[in-house]
């Protein structure tokens, strides 16, 4: 009895940070607190634009297609059914960028919006062949972000641990194995530090 309420409240935690870790989820609140943090309320809301435009597009096509049954689910488990959501993806944050750009957003906020075509463009491409996790790599590639803004010892820490429990999240309810999550951080951490050496 006690191994099957460990069991149940295992799996209970690893749907909890899978939902609430969702790669669009932090793909909207990224650019936000890097504003914030960066440059405080404007650039906050130069972030807002940001997040609406790069991540806004490609959730609300997400949203749509489970609505209509065209996907199974917003963590998009079959690898068949992303080919879609990436190339709204790619879209939404392709015009996000240009409109930063013309606008002249804070450059940290337009770095972070290049950050996220660079997680489309890499972990897009490996998924076309191979299941890789967008969970463990977005959420990579936010730590790597993060630090950036954030002390950097302490930041890449406590970001390792967190992105530890999202990929064990989606080994425990069986939506990747550990070499999909270990291939997306990697991935996705090396494509972000690469993005922001140029950019930011």
């Amino acid at each position: 009895m006690t191994a099957h309420r460990t069991s149940t409240g295992e799996h209970r935690l690893a749907w909890l940070l899978t939902e609430v870790c969702a790669p669009q989820y932090v793909a909207i609140v990224l650019p936000v607190v890097v504003g914030w943090l960066s440059g405080g309320p404007v650039a906050a809301a130069w972030g807002l634009l940001a997040s609406l435009v790069c991540a806004g597009i490609p959730s609300a096509v997400i949203a749509i297609g489970v609505r209509r049954g065209q996907l199974d689910s917003v963590h998009l488990v079959r690898r068949t059914s992303r080919v879609g959501p990436m190339l709204a993806g790619l879209a939404g944050v392709v015009a996000g960028m240009v409109l930063l750009i013309v606008l002249d957003a804070p450059r940290l906020v337009t770095a972070t919006a290049a950050v996220m075509l660079g997680w489309v463009v890499a972990l897009g491409g490996i998924t076309l062949a191979w299941k890789v996790s967008f969970h463990s790599g977005v959420s990579a590639g936010a730590v790597v972000v993060m630090a950036h803004v954030l002390p950097v010892t302490p930041t890449l820490a406590i970001g390792a641990i967190v992105v530890m429990l999202i990929s064990w999240a989606r080994i425990r309810i069986s939506h990747h194995t550990p070499a999909q999550t270990i291939v997306g951080a990697l991935t996705a951490a090396i494509v972000t530090w690469g993005v922001l050496v140029v950019t930011a």
